[in-house]
C-alpha cells in the first residue's frame, strides 16, 4: 500500500494524466483496527490526493457479524478514498450491502468474462452475457462504476462495452509493467 501511494504520486510528477492507483486489501487488513488512521497517514506522507487512490476489498471480508470493517470504510470513503468491491458475484454477497457500503466501483468476477471467449450463439456464453448485463445494471442502478477483470481478447472487450460494462481489465490490455512505465499505457 505505502509503495503503491508513492509510486502513484511520482505520476504526478510526469505530468499528463494521472490514474488512481488501485490496491488490493486482504480480509486481515480491513478487519483491523487502525486501518482509516494508517490510510490516512500514507496519504499524507506520500502527498497522494486520496481521490487517487482506490482500495479493493472482496465480498467475503465484508461477510462479518463485526461492524469494523463497515466503520472503517466509511471512514476511507470519507477522506476521499475510493472503495471497490473486487471479484464481485463470487461470493454470497448480501446485495443490501452495496446500497448501504460507501462504494464506488463494482469490479466484476472473470469467470463470467470467461464465458464470453464462447461464440454469442453458444448458450453458455449467452447465459454468462446475460448475467453480466444484469450485473451491470444492478451496478448502475447503485451509481456504481463495473470494471470486467480477466479481459483477454477483442471480442470479449467488445461484447462488454455492448452491455455497457464502463471499464475493462485484462491481458487484452496489456501484460502487467513495473510502475514507472504506466503513464506510458495511459498516456
Amino acid at each position: 500500500l505505502a509503495e503503491a501511494c508513492r509510486e502513484a504520486e511520482r505520476w504526478s510528477a510526469r505530468g499528463g494524466r494521472t490514474p488512481f492507483v488501485s490496491v488490493n486489501l486482504a480480509v486481515r487488513q480491513v478487519h483491523r483496527p487502525g486501518l482509516v488512521q494508517e490510510v490516512h497517514g500514507l496519504l499524507e506522507r506520500t502527498g497522494l490526493p486520496p481521490e487517487r487512490l482506490q482500495l479493493e476489498i472482496t465480498e467475503s471480508s465484508m461477510m462479518s457479524t463485526t461492524e469494523e470493517p463497515v466503520r472503517a470504510l466509511r471512514g476511507l470513503a470519507d477522506l476521499g478514498v475510493r472503495i471497490a468491491i473486487d471479484d464481485f458475484g463470487t461470493g454470497y454477497s448480501n446485495l443490501a450491502y452495496l446500497r448501504d457500503l460507501p462504494v464506488t466501483e463494482l469490479k466484476v468476477a472473470g469467470e463470467f468474462v470467461a464465458g464470453l471467449r464462447a461464440p454469442a450463439a453458444d448458450p453458455g456464453s449467452r447465459t454468462d452475457e446475460r448475467i453480466l448485463a444484469s450485473l451491470v445494471s444492478l451496478a448502475h442502478a447503485l451509481d456504481l462504476t463495473v470494471t470486467a477483470e480477466g479481459v483477454e481478447t477483442a471480442g470479449q472487450a467488445e461484447r462488454l462495452r455492448e452491455i455497457g460494462c464502463d471499464a475493462g481489465q485484462g491481458w487484452h490490455f496489456g501484460r502487467p509493467v513495473p510502475a514507472e512505465r504506466i503513464l506510458e499505457r495511459v498516456g
